[in-house]
């Protein structure tokens, strides 16, 4: 027997229509190229993305096919998010930090039809127009105007000539809620960029989720400004979490620097932002080094790569609450929060320091297992570390373009070396290609990271397994001081030396002007291992 419920489609554009219908008032700002701010609602933002989809299906854009954008946080690139996914059509955004050439394969694999650009990304949308000359349609996302890169071009369009020809009469497609929504490809730190194919359910479902309490914890009580970008991950599902609640969203544009952050937050009065580790750490050293204050802020979700303890610390001395999320392109990217339990709210001394080492909790809608290296389940006890593993509503099942699946036995693997323990909290102590094995012992690089970083003079710490002679593999510690800091090489060994095991002090430790990321944000620890391959092993000339 079937419930007698009304069968109703999760489409993303229910989420828009939502928002307009209860939230048209509702305040949203975005940073402009120029520096200034652009004022909207979340009405006019309904309203403009009917007209875009209405301009789209003038064109001749039809259901699948795929509209790429190149753009900052901003007023339009929101609106292309609903615009572009309402007639059925796939929002194909395009991290503007890749290589070159990772764009053009990227472009080329997705087969995009369209692509939407920001001014600032002039130059490589022209040359982009002749690497990839089978898109159709390039938008340059704003007015008419002229300049050398814009005018080589040929048949440029101008997003507000498209828009300023259509009204909002456009009734939005009726699709099925599997269809494809939306798709991101995956950094590429090894091989191509593969892409993610996220649907119109998935994005509903990761926004519900995201939402909840023990989550984003989003309301429409709050001021949300996602610093994690629009091209990765759907800003980590955060601008459709929003639209949901009708919380007021504030958009950085490209400007992701801690001042043009810390003027946003004091001036608009954000309660809840987003980002990588290393912009929360320059927002820190910015406001401490000049004495100011956190404003209404009081919840960053830091994810993309491990929040080190001594960050969390930090914050909390600003009376901002720090919850890690750990995720990746392929969990859209939510699968577990750092949100505490009834009890664990005051924690103190080592007990705080254990519950900041962990990632999160798991969020309804996803569950995890860890395994060994023949597939068979490791005991939730948060002792026993094994390969990662997950499944659930909004993560991928296989990638884009590849007919196998992704999955085992319906399990995604992460990469991820990880304890878990039976109240759903899990500790990343590596990734599998990160962890250092020295001596036939596993040495967490993560744990370690974590450890160098809590120095007051460091501001960012890598660590990497190099060749051995004795010992296979030894850790080595690269360093990024904070400005003006010095740091002796004995000084830093023992304070590691009052911290962890004797066996896990690094070998040796090097300082650098600066630690290579990618282009989300995360430490190349592969050019790292590729510079310093051999800085362990006796010197041939020896």
């Amino acid at each position: 027997m079937r419930g007698l419920m009304q069968d109703r489609q999760l489409l993303i554009s229910t989420l828009i229509d939502h928002a307009a219908d209860c939230h048209a008032d509702t305040a949203i700002v975005s940073r402009e190229a120029d520096g200034g701010m652009h004022a909207t609602s979340w009405g006019e933002v309904a309203q403009r993305s009917r007209r875009l989809a209405g301009a789209l299906q003038r064109l001749g854009i039809r259901a699948d096919d795929r509209v790429a954008t190149l753009a900052w946080n901003t007023h339009r690139h929101l609106e292309l998010y609903y615009g572009i996914t309402g007639t059925g059509a796939i929002c194909h955004t395009v991290n503007p930090r890749l290589f070159f050439d990772q764009i053009v394969y990227i472009l080329r694999h997705a087969e995009d039809t369209m692509l939407c650009f920001d001014e600032s990304f002039a130059e490589l949308a022209a040359r982009l127009r002749r690497a990839v000359p089978a898109i159709t349609y390039f938008v340059l996302l704003g007015r008419r105007r002229s300049s050398p890169d814009l005018d080589s071009i040929d048949g440029l369009l101008f997003y507000e000539e498209l828009i300023d020809a259509e009204d909002d009469s456009y009734r939005w497609a009726d699709l099925d809620e599997r269809q494809a929504a939306s798709l991101c490809y995956t950094s590429g730190t090894t091989g191509d960029p593969k892409g993610v194919l996220y649907s119109h359910r998935s994005t509903v479902l990761h926004a519900y989720a995201a939402c909840m309490p023990d989550s984003f914890d989003i309301s429409a009580r709050d001021v949300v400004m996602p610093a994690s970008s629009m091209y990765h991950a759907n800003a980590w599902g955060v601008p459709y979490a929003a639209t949901m609640a009708g919380s007021r969203l504030v958009l950085p544009g490209g400007r992701l620097d801690a001042a043009s952050l810390h003027e946003l937050i004091d001036v608009y009065g954000v309660t809840h932002s987003f980002g990588v580790p290393t912009i929360w750490l320059g927002f820190a050293q910015h406001i401490e080094a000049r004495g100011l204050q956190a404003g209404r802020l009081r919840r960053l979700v830091i994810g993309g790569a491990a929040c080190p303890p001594a960050l969390s610390e930090t914050y909390a001395r600003l009376g901002v609450q720090v919850r890690q999320l750990w995720g990746m392109t392929e969990t859209s990217p939510l699968g577990v929060v750092g949100a505490p339990k009834a009890g664990q709210e005051n924690l103190e001394g080592a007990a705080l320091a254990a519950f900041r080492a962990q990632q999160g909790r798991t969020v309804f809608g996803a569950q995890l297992r860890i395994e060994d290296e023949n597939g068979a389940e490791l005991p939730r006890d948060g002792a026993a570390a094994g390969n990662l593993m997950i499944r659930g509503w909004w993560i991928a099942s296989r990638y884009y373009g590849q007919a196998h699946d992704a999955t085992r036995d319906g399990w995604f693997p992460t990469g991820d070396v990880a304890t878990l323990d039976r109240d759903g909290f899990m500790r990343i102590t590596d990734r599998a290609k990160d962890v250092i094995k020295s001596g036939g012992e596993w040495i967490s690089s993560i744990d370690l990271e974590n450890e160098a970083v809590a120095h007051p003079s460091v501001a960012e710490a890598a660590v990497i397994g190099v060749a051995h002679p004795k010992w296979d593999e030894r850790p080595l510690l690269i360093l990024r001081l904070k400005p003006d800091a010095r740091l002796e090489h004995e000084e830093m060994t023992a304070f590691l030396r009052a911290r962890i095991a004797k066996w896990w002090l690094p070998d040796d430790i090097i300082v650098v002007e600066e630690i290579p990321h990618t282009a989300t944000g995360k430490i190349q620890k592969n050019l790292l291992r590729a510079q310093f391959a051999r800085h362990l092993m006796p010197s041939e000339a020896a």
